[in-house]
């Protein structure tokens, strides 16, 4: 007899198919899961085992619509265990991950469903499809090809164990890494050692230590990158020194949670999968497909970033070093402080003078939501009769110009021991009309939450995620496609940061700016000359914020074009070494993530893609361009951006997609202009 209790086996009767949290428990998942894994292979082999000849419906159509108990209970999964991790959570986890592997290994590598969708992309012109089906064929054969699907029965066999090995080890790296940010929090006896915080922020440090039973105290919780926003603000040097210091010791302090033997054999596993599947590299077979193609594609074009990048940090420095004076050199603990003092003294702008205008309401409903409304003609209503996964999770429904619901949007704005760090957006629910699907989108934050009472005040680097981050849910909500497949952000990977970097160019837009940044107190609008120095500064510090990206992006790349011929014995030796080879190896600016503690590469799926966001940024500098030529923020350009970019999802060739709307390729120009590389 069917289980009719548990809520992930039926489509959810809620608005939207928002997952029914309030009825989910934990132990209604790992049965989700045993049944969606039985369930989409029997789905599968009837298929594979049709002995009717593979038509477009009765294969892609079939594989389209298998797994839907599967992707419910993963999808809800997920995202609890990166935005509220419990120890259920991480021992399920390691549980599945192995098992969602050989599930999936069992679908890719499966001989006679291989040689069904091998047929059908033979004569794929031919089948009368429309350019969506098309492409659904070309994606299909493309992804079980790179796959493996054309090996041999004893290659199948061990690229399976490479791939369960791989999900256990980057889903313990995950584990470890959250495990040991939470135990490297740094705790203050008085508020004398955080000197230079605001109200705001010493709130939420004393919300942070009285959360851990330390009443009386402070804690400083870690962010994912190596640098604490913090640090542009506290005064006492020493303070400064030992969040740092914490920051770069993830990982590698022995124990449990050290990740440096996970980063070993990841990358010598990756390493041996890649000459299986008839690679070189790692990174070869991951830019197999993606827009890239090639990692020298890749290497070209952050080998022609990284000089210049290198050479204006070291010209930054000269000048910090001014402003440090003679006797101390400057550390990378000192850097952001310094900057701002610098900032302030070239360009009188103080960013933490800023927050004051940046309440988080305002910002969230005055400028992330009205930018969409101005552009997309979308409105959003908050639904607190809609229960989410976590009581500081709101829901909020979003609808068309015409009235027609669109989807809705989930915001998980502040931080805690059990989400990970870093901000993202991820789907609960995703659009198709082969399904009948709505959208349901989460966007996910760390904000320190204040005491109660006390308002949200966001840092600049903080209002700019939010903007970003929402570009990604608006990418979700948009997508309007048949299949599956193509639904929402499921574009290749270094395209999929480019519609979130382009929204966060309505940040300062003027319209936007002047109607969401008001002072929490006085009721003031931030000052059109503060708004004015922060445009006069906008390429103040690239030197620092290019090379430490670009430092994170190269040493992907390092770990990731080692060949299975190569021995790698220790963490920071090739780190140290991948970092001087390209000139960017300056103790003062460490790269955005070190290794350990990489979790976008190691346990996020950009493992040889961490590139991606700056090979997205030339297409979002040129996209800037467009707008600012073509008039901001109206909506005949929203209209235009949305039907010929963001609504196509992942449907047609995001190359393709981008010549529709911008009429060309993109160049290159626009963003050497913005990050200060064009001298």
């Amino acid at each position: 007899m069917a289980d009719t209790t548990n809520p992930f086996l039926t489509p959810s009767p809620l608005p939207y198919q928002l997952p029914p949290f309030a009825e989910i428990r934990d132990e209604h998942y790992r049965p989700a899961f045993d049944r969606g894994f039985q369930e989409q292979l029997a789905e599968v082999q009837a298929i594979a085992d049709s002995p009717d000849e593979p038509t477009f419906e009765n294969t892609m159509l079939a594989l389209e619509r298998s797994g839907q108990v599967l992707q419910r209970v993963a999808e809800v999964f997920f995202n609890k265990s990166s935005s509220d991790s419990t120890d259920f959570t991480n021992a399920l986890e390691e549980e599945i991950a192995p098992l969602l592997s050989a599930h999936q290994d069992a679908i890719r590598l499966n001989p006679a469903l291989y040689a069904r969708i091998q047929r059908l992309h033979e004569r794929r012109h031919d089948l009368g499809l429309d350019p969506e089906g098309v492409y659904l064929i070309e994606r299909y054969f493309t992804e079980f090809t790179l796959a493996g699907a054309g090996l041999d029965d004893e290659q199948k066999e061990r690229l399976r164990d490479y791939n369960q090995r791989l999900s256990t080890l980057t889903t313990r790296f995950e584990k470890n890494l959250l495990a040991d940010t939470n135990e490297l929090a740094v705790v203050f006896d008085s508020a004398d050692e955080l000197d230079g915080l605001g109200e705001g922020e010493l709130s939420a440090a004393a919300e942070a230590a009285r959360e851990r039973g330390l009443d009386g105290k402070y804690v400083v919780t870690l962010v994912l990158p190596t640098g604490h926003p913090w640090l542009a603000n506290l005064t006492d040097r020493r303070s400064r020194e030992r969040i740092m210091a914490a920051s770069r010791s993830r990982g590698i302090r022995g124990g449990e949670h050290d990740n440096r033997d996970l980063v070993l054999e990841i990358t010598r596993l990756r390493a041996e999968r890649a000459r299986l599947l008839g690679f070189d590299t790692h990174a070869a077979f991951v830019t197999a497909d993606e827009t890239a193609r090639t990692p020298e594609a890749v290497a070209d074009m952050l080998g022609r970033l990284a000089p210049p990048a290198a050479r204006n940090a070291r010209a930054e420095q000269a000048a910090l070093q001014q402003q440090l004076g003679d006797g101390e050199m400057v550390e990378s603990w000192d850097w952001a402080k310094l900057t701002d003092a610098v900032r302030q003294a070239t360009y009188d702008v103080d960013f933490a003078a800023m927050r004051p205008y940046f309440e988080a309401e305002r910002v969230l409903r005055d400028g992330v939501f009205y930018a969409a409304t101005k552009l997309y003609g979308i409105t959003f209503e908050e639904r607190p009769d809609l229960v989410a996964y976590h009581p500081e999770a709101r829901v909020f429904e979003v609808r068309n110009e015409d009235g027609t619901g669109l989807g809705l949007y989930i915001l998980d704005l502040y931080t805690r021991d059990s989400k990970r760090g870093g901000a993202w957006m991820n789907p609960l629910i995703s659009q198709s009309e082969l399904l009948d699907y709505p959208t349901v989108v989460v966007n996910n934050l760390n904000v320190p939450k204040p005491a109660a009472g006390e308002p949200t005040l966001l840092t600049y680097d903080e209002t700019n995620t939010l903007f970003h981050e929402f570009g990604h849910a608006l990418h979700g909500l948009f997508a309007r496609v048949t299949y599956p497949k193509f639904a929402g952000t499921n574009v290749f990977r270094d395209f999929v940061e480019f519609p979130s970097q382009v929204n966060e160019m309505w940040m300062l837009w003027p319209e936007v700016v002047a109607n969401y940044a008001v002072h929490h107190e006085t009721g003031e609008r931030m000052p059109q000359d503060l708004i004015d120095k922060l445009h006069a500064s906008e390429s103040f510090n690239e030197g620092f914020a290019t090379s430490e990206y670009l430092a994170a992006a190269l040493l992907d790349q390092a770990w990731h074009r080692i060949t299975a011929d190569d021995t790698v014995t220790d963490v920071a030796a090739f780190e140290a070494e991948a970092l001087a080879a390209v000139g960017l190896d300056n103790p003062a600016v460490p790269p955005r993530y070190a290794s350990t503690y990489f979790a976008h590469t190691f346990s996020g799926g950009y493992d040889a893609g961490y590139y991606s966001y700056i090979w997205s940024e030339v297409l979002d500098a040129d996209t800037v361009e467009w707008f600012k030529e073509n008039g901001g923020l109206t909506r005949a350009n929203g209209d235009r951006f949305r039907d010929r970019l963001l609504g196509v999802g992942g449907s047609k060739d995001p190359l393709e997609a981008y010549r529709d709307f911008r009429g060309r390729d993109a160049v290159i120009e626009p963003l050497l202009k913005r990050r200060g590389l064009d001298s």
